[in-house]
C-alpha cells in the first residue's frame, strides 16, 4: 500500500492519501482523543505522540499536530493508517455512525431566509467545499442571521493562518455576489 502525502496551506497539517475511499458519507473532525473513540482509525492516530487533530474526507486523512517535527510523526502516522487499512477494521465503529455532524447546528431565525440559506448551501458545496477538501480541510454552515453567515472550519483549516483570507477574500465575495442579502462572513 503506497500511502501519499500533501502539504496544505496550515503548516501544522499534513494531508494523507491512502489511494482508497476513507469516508463515505458526510466528513468527521476529530479535535480531542475522546471524540476519536468513535473511528477506531482516529482512536489509532490519536494514540500517537504529537498528534492533536484527526479529519476524515472521502479520501484523505488530514492530521494535526503540535510542535512535533513532522520528520519526527510522519513514519508513525503512515504506520498507523496503513496497519489500519490492512487489518480490514472499519473506519468509523458503530458508535461512530450514530454520531450527529456539525451540519445538524445551523440557525437562521426568519422564515423569509429559507432560500437564502438554500442558496447559500448550495454554493458552498458546489463551489467551497470542493477546493477546501482539496487542502485537506471542510466548512460547514452553521447559520445565516441579518445578512451575516456564519460557518464552521475544519480538518486543516481549522486554526490555519490562511483561513481568515479565505473566508474574507474567498468565500465572502463569492456569496455577496451571488447572494442578495449576504454582508458578511464570520467563523464560528
Amino acid at each position: 500500500m503506497f500511502i501519499q502525502t500533501e502539504a496544505t496551506p496550515n503548516p501544522a497539517t499534513l494531508k494523507f492519501l491512502p489511494g482508497r475511499d476513507v469516508l463515505v458519507g458526510e466528513p468527521r473532525d476529530f479535535r480531542s482523543p475522546e471524540t476519536a473513540m468513535a473511528s477506531p482509525l482516529a482512536a489509532s492516530l490519536f494514540g500517537l505522540p504529537g498528534v492533536t487533530g484527526v479529519f476524515l474526507g472521502s479520501d484523505f486523512i488530514s492530521v494535526t499536530k503540535d510542535e512535533t517535527e513532522w520528520a519526527h510523526i510522519k513514519p508513525a502516522i503512515l504506520g498507523a493508517i496503513m496497519e489500519h487499512f490492512l487489518s480490514g477494521r472499519p473506519v468509523l465503529g458503530d458508535a461512530g455512525a450514530a454520531i450527529p455532524t456539525d451540519e445538524t447546528e445551523e440557525e437562521f431565525f426568519e422564515a423569509e431566509d429559507t432560500e437564502t440559506v438554500e442558496v447559500i448551501k448550495e454554493l458552498l458545496a458546489t463551489r467551497v467545499r470542493p477546493a477546501v477538501a482539496m487542502d485537506g480541510g471542510d466548512i460547514i454552515f452553521r447559520g445565516y442571521r441579518e445578512g451575516t453567515v456564519f460557518l464552521h472550519m475544519q480538518g486543516a483549516c481549522s486554526g490555519c493562518p490562511s483561513s481568515t483570507a479565505t473566508l474574507k477574500n474567498g468565500i465572502e465575495n463569492l456569496l455577496r455576489h451571488f447572494v442578495p442579502g449576504v454582508e458578511a462572513v464570520q467563523q464560528v
